[in-house]
């Protein structure tokens, strides 16, 4: 347990410790430099741990090893990394002391001085709205080259992370071509293709490695009469995951791949109702679990939130 801020490196000891926290209330009251400093360092290296947060929770996490006890040591892990990335620093730490040193009367010290608590009673959230924006986003980008990427263009006021803004865009004409022919928006197919393959790297993959193009996690049941592939997936019985080896259509391109999937939904009459709520996220996703699309019983909730969360407008 954590029981006392490092007077060398204010972010080593972790801000959502509740002795840390104690330690850095107490020393407010002496609004000292040093506490400025202190808590732009702590409040930089929280708001990068809720960056990765949202960037995980954009994320596809249904493999056989994801559980509980995986989140929690992922939860840790970004925890730590928050703190290393705070360490060196994105800019918004010596933006919050630009921004409340008009407040004390003492000099600043250097960054490498030492820092050694939280100065509570100091509005902080009333002075982010005065932040450089521009130069905050620059600033997480650059520090998220290390492992965790939030690049992407900006959208509804959002940063999308650099995965997603990728696979959005080589695939988006090949979406909207489908969206003309069943009538579910584009982001909506997109999403699903994103849940079927892991944004791109769990690709259905040939023996030798070439792409099978199946985004839709399409099998090669019926009167099929195209390429397949062999390959190995998940599927549920009686809610109990088990790995599998199935028949899935291959296809030329993910143009063919679009296609098809439209074709299935159109000529199915078990989708009919899907294609009624095309236009609702919630009534797609769920409809096409009640129709069977997948056995995974979290399909829906899974579907739904990749297009709340990671692909809305």
């Amino acid at each position: 347990m954590i029981n006392n801020i490092k007077p060398g490196n204010p972010t080593e000891s972790l801000a959502a410790d509740a002795n840390s926290l104690n330690s850095l209330r107490s020393a407010a009251a002496t609004q000292s430099p040093e506490s400025l400093k202190g808590a732009a360092k702590q409040f930089e290296a929280l708001f990068l741990n809720m960056m990765l947060k949202s960037m995980r929770d954009a994320t596809p996490q249904d493999g056989m090893f994801d559980s509980p006890q995986t989140k929690m040591f992922t939860s840790m892990l970004d925890q730590q990394l928050s703190q290393n990335m705070a360490q060196r620093g994105v800019g918004l730490a010596d933006m919050l002391v630009r921004q409340l040193s008009s407040s004390l009367s003492k000099p600043l010290p250097a960054d490498d001085d030492g820092a050694s608590a939280l100065p509570l009673d100091i509005p902080l959230a009333n002075t982010l709205s005065d932040l450089d924006k521009s130069r905050l986003v620059q600033g997480l980008a650059n520090a998220t080259d290390d492992g965790a990427s939030s690049q992407g263009k900006r959208k509804g006021g959002q940063q999308r992370p650099a995965h997603v803004e990728a696979f959005q865009n080589r695939l988006q004409a090949d979406a909207e071509a489908a969206s003309r022919v069943t009538g579910i928006p584009a982001k909506f197919m997109l999403a699903q293709a994103a849940l079927e393959t892991g944004w791109g790297k769990k690709e259905i993959r040939a023996r030798d490695g070439s792409s099978a193009h199946n985004l839709f996690g399409i099998k090669a049941t019926g009167n099929w009469t195209g390429k397949t592939v062999d390959a190995t997936t998940i599927e549920y019985v009686n809610g109990v995951a088990q790995r599998k080896v199935e028949k899935f259509r291959a296809y030329d391109s993910y143009s063919e791949a679009f296609q098809d999937y439209a074709k299935l939904l159109r000529s199915n009459p078990r989708y009919e109702k899907v294609l009624a709520n095309a236009q609702d996220a919630h009534g797609f996703a769920y409809g096409l679990q009640r129709a069977g699309y997948a056995t995974d019983p979290h399909y829906a909730e899974k579907l739904s939130r990749i297009i709340r969360q990671s692909l809305s407008a």
